[in-house]
């Protein structure tokens, strides 16, 4: 069993189109600017705070929307014609966000259909993962789709701190080549994925039918309640952490160390560990990833008597991530054709939800409970790690699950 699911024998059977795949995903990763970038770019040009926040919550909300609407398209179109579609609608609406600046109400349509178009490619994306990638090696393959988003994200800031020394614009120059790139890549690199044996019932299942059933399907409904709870505890790594650090009057420096040690023990650790977390069954991996997040969690609480606490909170909090996250990443895409682009959206979906409501729990709640805080979130991610218990222990069909 080891030898068949170690790290080494995972990239072996790793087909060459997976490869192309996950090597888009690193290079439009790397590009991804807007979200991170779209508050301090227009607080540059002297743009006001709120103008700056309504943009980037318009690109959360067609970020959430595109995320359906990229699993809808998957059904319909396949995700190689998905994702090449998703890149080049990106590829014009990013690089005219300098152009647009001046006019708030085109900037704020423009950052929004950007949002929409930009994320729609992930589902497509897990989709063909789960379809060309063999069963065995299925939650290892997700794990290295994470490696390489995480890759792109660590990498990103490095190349838009150079980028932003020439000219600010050149942010969103660069995001709509490495998005063109990337559906030139798709489109003359990734196969066309169908599943015959699953042809006949996924023509028969509509958009309406597979939504009302995920609606019936309570393990389900559990599981992304999990994806939810989880998702906004983990948002305060980067939104209540750097607000502990400030009150604390540790230097801000401490915070970027967090961020530089979470980022390396990701990329560098995340599929030796999944290596071994397939061995067990999902539900004790997933439960155990949560505890170790949530004691984590709970040692940011200890951070005002020394800075050492932050560093073993993060550590800790990256490593349930690495224990939970590739198995709750993967089970959407267990469901069968018919239904798994609708699932995975959805779940897609839930996620931009939580990251978008997370900064804004932390902001208003940090402050009113002190300490007691990350005692909160801790409790917060236990509660998600139940759920998800309950959500992955046992695959049902989506139809078996919807009369359950």
């Amino acid at each position: 069993m080891a030898e068949k699911t170690g790290v080494i024998a995972t990239l072996r059977a790793t087909p060459t189109p997976v490869r192309y795949l996950l090597g888009g995903v690193l290079i439009n990763q790397l590009g991804a600017f807007v979200q991170t970038f779209i508050l301090l770019y227009l607080t540059f040009r002297g743009d006001a705070i709120g103008v700056a926040g309504l943009c980037l919550a318009a690109y959360s909300v067609g970020a959430i929307f595109g995320t359906l609407l990229g699993g809808e398209l998957t059904h319909r179109l396949g995700p190689r014609t998905t994702i090449t579609l998703a890149m080049l609608a990106s590829a014009p609406l990013v690089s005219s966000i300098p152009f647009v600046a001046k006019t708030p109400v085109v900037l704020f349509l423009v950052v929004g259909l950007a949002g929409l178009v930009t994320q729609a490619y992930r589902p497509a994306a897990a989709v063909l993962l789960s379809d060309l990638m063999p069963e065995e090696h299925q939650v290892m393959a997700f794990s290295m789709m994470r490696i390489a988003l995480n890759t792109g994200a660590a990498l990103a800031p490095l190349i838009a701190a150079g980028l932003i020394l020439v000219d600010w614009d050149l942010l969103f120059y660069v995001d709509g080549a490495t998005a063109l790139i990337y559906a030139l890549l798709a489109y003359s690199l990734l196969p066309r994925v169908e599943a015959p044996e699953e042809d006949e019932e996924k023509s028969t299942v509509d958009s309406r039918t597979a939504y009302s059933t995920m609606l019936r399907d309570g393990k389900y409904l559990a599981y992304l309640a999990a994806v939810f709870l989880g998702t906004i505890a983990y948002a305060q790594s980067v939104t209540a952490l750097p607000l502990e650090i400030v009150a604390d009057k540790y230097p801000t420096g401490l915070y970027s160390a967090v961020l530089t040690i979470s980022s390396v023990v990701l990329i560098t650790c995340e599929l030796k560990i999944t290596a071994y977390i397939v061995r067990i069954p999902v539900h004790v991996a997933v439960l155990a990833g949560h505890l170790v997040n949530s004691f984590g969690f709970a040692l940011y609480a200890l951070a005002v008597h020394s800075g050492t606490f932050v560093i073993l909170g993060a550590v800790f909090a990256v490593s349930g991530l690495m224990i939970a996250g590739p198995s709750m990443f993967a089970h959407p895409a267990k469901f069968p054709a018919a239904y798994k682009s609708r699932y995975i959206g959805t779940m897609q979906a839930v996620v931009g939800l939580a990251c978008a409501i997370g900064p804004l729990f932390g902001v208003f709640t940090f402050n009113s409970l002190g300490g007691a805080f990350w005692i909160v979130i801790a409790l917060v991610n236990g509660v998600a790690g139940l759920l998800a218990v309950y959500g992955v222990r046992v695959v049902k069909e989506p139809a078996e699950a919807g009369v359950a």
